[in-house]
């Protein structure tokens, strides 16, 4: 496995630091990986390896650790008769039961320093924030991006390359075990269907698992397009299925916590305001969505895993990203980072005067200093009028 010295860089200057790390994500996009990665540094650094606990609560080794009785009494027993800070590393403490009232613990009673994964948003619920009071940082983890994908296969940065990375994506494991194929359609199965059933329908108690799924497909099926719970109450409604909006905001809300889809809001850029109803939804990883929903022609969907991909890419990065409205047009990405905003517009090619005015006209009514880009697989640079124009492979690459 590659350093994800894109996440490690940004918890390293937290070590050491009085405040919880928590690092969420889709399942099996790494957080264990970074979290063992940290550990090493840590150890690395001189701390004594008898000074770190390491817990991964899906292991068998662990399973008698179930509620935070049994956790607490388990880690007292470890800490006795160590001088000195402790480092606790919880991988997936989401299956502990009242797991915050340990954590919060913890920091009242030792000298500690703690680094906690889990697999759901919910790990961050209103109970561990009332328990923590302020005391967390979080972290999200998302599966490889292009560049990392070149870092563990060796690849030079390519048409080929990038082709390969549109349809397979880049869950970990599919570039570790060097799957492809049937083997890599049989894991993106099964990891979709831990997805479903662990975070999603044994966490929030789902019994329709079948509209669940439902829903789910009709978001993966539209991403990067604008749609409304609404719409898919509708959309149910012509499949002779009824649906209430209250179950499909409840179902969308528990895939959006599971890190399996993302929710992006609408953000008003004349009125400058976030709009409450229609949003877009966005994979968490293109290559997991392209075998679940069957795609064989890549080229179908091209313009929304492109868009995908640059999302999810901003994201990695650590920008907070909307969709930009103006007026009846939207403008796919404002990306925004500690007070900066930059724009994003995506193609896929720029062959016509027509496209190539879509694609950039949407700037002409916003009149701010903020950089603005267009995205596409093109070649030759349309860099105009101030307007950036990158190639996919050069954005992903950057």
């Amino acid at each position: 496995m590659i350093k994800r010295e894109i996440y490690l860089k940004q918890i390293r200057p937290f070590i050491n630091k009085d405040i919880i790390k928590v690092i969420t994500g889709l399942r099996r996009s790494g957080k264990s990986c970074v979290l063992e990665q940290l550990r090493d540094e840590i150890i690395d650094s001189g701390v004594k390896s008898n000074h770190i606990l390491y817990l991964n609560f899906e292991s068998l080794k662990w399973s008698h650790l179930t509620d935070s009785a049994s956790l607490y009494d388990y880690i007292n027993a470890f800490v006795q008769n160590k001088k000195g800070k402790i480092y606790f590393f919880f991988d997936e403490l989401q299956e502990v039961t009242n797991f915050e009232r340990v954590i919060n613990s913890l920091r009242v009673d030792f000298n500690c320093d703690i680094y906690i994964t889990g697999s759901n948003a919910e790990l961050l619920s209103s109970e561990l924030a009332t328990y923590l009071a302020g005391r967390y940082i979080s972290f999200v983890i998302y599966p490889f991006g292009y560049k990392e994908v070149l870092q563990i296969t060796g690849q030079e940065a390519s048409d080929a390359s990038l082709n390969d990375f549109l349809i397979q994506g880049g869950m970990p494991a599919i570039y570790d075990l060097r799957l492809d194929g049937e083997s890599a359609q049989k894991y993106f199965e099964d990891l979709y269907n831990s997805v479903i059933l662990k975070d999603i329908v044994k966490r929030y108690k789902i019994r329709d698992v079948d509209m669940l799924e439902r829903i789910i497909h009709y978001a993966l099926d539209n991403i990067g397009r604008v749609f409304s719970s609404n719409s898919i109450v509708k959309y149910m409604k012509s499949e002779r299925r009824k649906v209430s909006l209250e179950t499909v905001m409840s179902y969308l809300n528990a895939a959006n916590a599971s890190h399996l889809i993302r929710q992006t809001k609408r953000n008003d850029v004349i009125g400058k305001k976030i709009l409450k109803v229609d949003e877009k939804y966005y994979v968490a990883d293109h290559g997991l969505r392209n075998a679940i929903l069957g795609v064989e022609d890549l080229f179908s969907v091209i313009e929304q895993i492109i868009e995908n991909v640059v999302g999810m890419e901003l994201l990695r990065r650590g920008y907070k990203i909307s969709v930009g409205k103006v007026g009846t047009k939207a403008i796919d990405f404002i990306a925004e980072k500690r007070g900066k905003r930059a724009y994003y517009q995506v193609s896929y090619l720029l062959t016509s005067p027509e496209t190539i005015d879509r694609a950039f006209g949407i700037y002409e009514t916003i009149h701010d200093n903020y950089p603005k880009y267009v995205i596409s697989m093109d070649k030759l640079n349309f860099s105009k009028n101030g307007i950036v124009h990158l190639s996919l492979l050069d954005f992903l690459t950057s």
